[in-house]
């Protein structure tokens, strides 16, 4: 099995034991190799709907991820692991939370923090996209609050301290996170 297929297979394992705790699998890394691979898997879990609906009802754990919820991860996803010999060789397992500037890799990560600050890297200058403004030609590095992430059109606007905003496709996101304000 090549590294890719084994990087989706501990993933399907994460989410399989994930999911039903109502925890999010923000992450998953394998670093290193022979004797010295790192699997590093971060997780998160996400604040109950506004609905008050929980997102797992059996779940009595507080939102944001706690020392057991990593515990758990580890000890399940390990065994799992283990038990079906995915990664070939020794390895250490490595389960955390994203921190406070936690990437923004998936779409809903843009959706379920409208309003937060953000860090974003363009994989290229951002260019007008349907009515968004550019506040000046070339930008590719900036800091402002995420103001929309339109569904339809995969697109989100971040608007910088100075009140412009920056309209971009999701898919031209090298890489972003949350900006925590110290």
């Amino acid at each position: 099995m090549n590294r890719t297929a084994v990087i989706a297979k501990i993933e399907e394992i994460a989410e399989r034991v994930a999911q039903p705790e109502g925890i999010e699998i923000v992450e998953v890394e394998l670093k290193g190799a022979g004797r010295h691979q790192v699997l590093c898997i971060v997780i998160d879990r996400p604040p109950a709907p506004a609905d008050g609906v929980a997102i797992a009802p059996e779940s009595t754990a507080p939102s944001g991820v706690t020392h057991s919820d990593c515990e758990l991860i580890s000890h399940q996803v390990g065994t799992i692991l283990d038990d079906e010999d995915v990664i070939h060789g020794t390895y250490s397992l490595e389960v955390s939370s994203p921190g406070v500037e936690r990437k923004l890799l998936m779409w809903r990560d843009w959706e379920r923090f409208i309003g937060k600050k953000a860090r974003v890297v363009l994989r290229e200058p951002a260019t007008p996209v349907a009515g968004g403004a550019i506040p000046k030609a070339g930008t590719k590095h900036f800091d402002g609050t995420i103001a929309r992430a339109e569904a339809s059109e995969q697109s989100i606007t971040v608007e910088l301290s100075d009140g412009a905003n920056v309209t971009f496709p999701f898919s031209q996101v090298d890489r972003a996170n949350l900006k925590f304000e110290w």
